[in-house]
């Protein structure tokens, strides 16, 4: 028998120094009532400088293997979804692997920009299906602040750091019922950020900043994540109230406002942690699941539909039996 993969623990971590819109209004021409007007976001939280991609990881990582009771030496591959890793190599995944004590197994990184989360998670499901492996870690880890051009003020306004995660093992119980990832790298050029080192070496431009044409991302975002959420419910045989919680990427409250119309769901059934969050790239689905669990909203039994958009253009789905 085939095993599903089935979400055993979740955790989180949100560094302690918070950034409100009211702080950016003392460094670029905002207010935090334009802000909030058009992303829903008030607040995001700014990691120390003594911390990395995979000091964060590794806190969000041991709240999620102590949900699951498990022991740290079960886990047999460690999948870290970052578009800001700490060293070019070895991977996060590795250095997470190091922090936890844990020398057996596989572990590497995926770079999906804010669908991160939902391509490990797929590839994660993979693997159990398949019997690769048991036991299997998933993190989103991302330090957003330091690839963010504070003086920009159409993306530095939105992002904010963070780190999520969750356990998945190998069960007779039905757990992720399905994933579906998709990208399309012809959009390359509306949101990006480049290689700051390569690109001095070969004269081109030097600055490691993300660069977005937020209207043009606005608009694809909103009609691609209405096609995942018709594409998952059809593989599944499901109807749109089947559906008991939405957990989507935390980008912008006008495009989760939208698929939660194309579920015909309450926003009461989208679980939203933006407004003080902002956009936390790949750990913000892993971060919103981990609240919505540890808060009681998400109970046993019930259906979750994650999905994430994101730079490539990425974007992809997950939906799982809780």
């Amino acid at each position: 028998m085939t095993p599903f993969a089935r979400v055993i623990g979740t955790g989180g971590y949100l560094p302690e120094t918070v950034r409100t819109n009211d702080d950016l209004a003392k460094m670029v021409e905002t207010s935090d009532s334009w802000i909030v007007e058009r992303t829903g976001i008030r607040s995001r939280r700014i990691a120390s400088p003594e911390e990395s991609a995979a000091s964060m990881a590794e806190i969000a990582a041991r709240e999620a293997i102590e949900m699951s009771g498990k022991d740290g030496n079960e886990i047999d591959l460690i999948i870290v979804a970052t578009g800001t890793p700490d060293r070019v190599y070895p991977s996060t995944a590795c250095l997470l692997q190091s922090r936890l004590g844990i020398r057996e197994g596989v572990a590497f990184d995926i770079q999906a920009a804010c669908s991160g989360a939902i391509y490990a998670l797929s590839i994660a499901d993979k693997y159990i299906r398949s019997g690769a492996a048991k036991n299997v870690l998933v993190v989103g880890s991302e330090i957003c602040s330091r690839i963010v051009d504070w003086s920009d003020r159409s993306t530095c306004i939105l992002f904010g750091d963070g780190a999520g995660a969750l356990l998945l093992e190998a069960s007779d119980q039905p757990g992720v019922l399905s994933t579906h990832i998709h990208s399309d790298g012809s959009y390359e050029e509306l949101l990006y950020c480049p290689n700051s080192q390569v690109n001095a070496e070969t004269g081109n431009e030097t600055k490691g900043y993300i660069q977005m044409r937020g209207n043009e991302v606005f608009k694809m975002a909103v009609k691609t994540l209405e096609r995942i959420v018709d594409e998952t419910l059809e593989s599944n045989g499901l109807d749109k109230t089947d559906v008991d919680w939405l957990v989507p990427h935390q980008a912008n409250t006008r495009i989760i406002a939208a698929t939660a119309r194309k579920l015909k769901m309450s926003m009461d059934q989208v679980v939203l942690t933006l407004e003080e969050q902002g956009n936390t790239s790949s750990a913000s689905v892993l971060l919103a699941l981990n609240e919505a669990v540890r808060d009681g909203r998400i109970k046993k039994g019930q259906i979750i539909l994650l999905e994430a958009f994101g730079a490539g253009f990425t974007w992809g789905s997950a939906l799982i039996k809780y």
